[in-house]
């Protein structure tokens, strides 16, 4: 049977310049699903682009009624860790949520927010075929950029025995969103399989 586990987690203050800062958190994805190009994955977003993936995933699917992100309220306040935690539910359920729904697991806009570290615009940019990579290869040169997850080293090694024809990646274009860290992911035990 197919799964999909989507984890939000360690949330990050993140410096902008000397007077702006905002919260980013780790998302981290573990799935069977065929939906999906990698089945291990973890990036780092901040709340405005939640807002963005919503506003997108509506425009393409103006009969689904989405879930509602966590309000954004002009009292949040980033040093309080139960508004960040609460934040942090709300993002999660969100996601849980929208990962439920076939028709929304079909827009490619998903699975670059959730798997790659592109920005918004790069995003669209991909889409809409206005850049040199397609979907999958942004998701894979995301992947490869990143630390390995064993599960999937071990799969790698099955399936390929050329490794190296995967070395071109300098020169793909791919950018990551000024707004991201790369994140030290690793996988929770909640995440295992059983």
């Amino acid at each position: 049977q197919e799964f999909v586990t989507v984890l939000v987690r360690d949330p990050r203050t993140q410096k902008e310049d000397s007077w702006h800062s905002y919260i980013d958190y780790e998302i981290f994805i573990h799935t069977n699903s065929m939906c999906f190009t990698r089945k291990t994955s973890c990036v780092r977003r901040r709340f405005r682009e939640f807002v963005w993936l919503r506003q997108r995933l509506q425009s393409n699917a103006v009969l689904i009624q989405l879930p509602e992100l966590p309000s954004k309220t002009p009292f949040f306040n980033m040093n309080n860790p139960h508004h960040v935690d609460h934040r942090r539910q709300g993002l999660q359920e969100f996601l849980e949520k929208i990962l439920q729904d076939a028709l929304l697991l079909s827009d490619s806009r998903l699975h670059l927010f959730l798997q790659t570290q592109l920005s918004p615009e790069d995003m669209e940019a991909c889409v809409s075929g206005q850049t040199k990579y397609s979907v999958a290869d942004a998701i894979h040169e995301f992947a490869s950029l990143n630390r390995r997850f064993p599960i999937e080293d071990e799969e790698r090694k099955k399936g390929k025995n050329d490794a190296d024809s995967d070395s071109e990646s300098s020169s793909s274009g791919l950018r990551p969103s000024d707004d991201s860290i790369s994140c030290g992911c690793k996988a929770s035990p909640a995440s295992e399989e059983s």
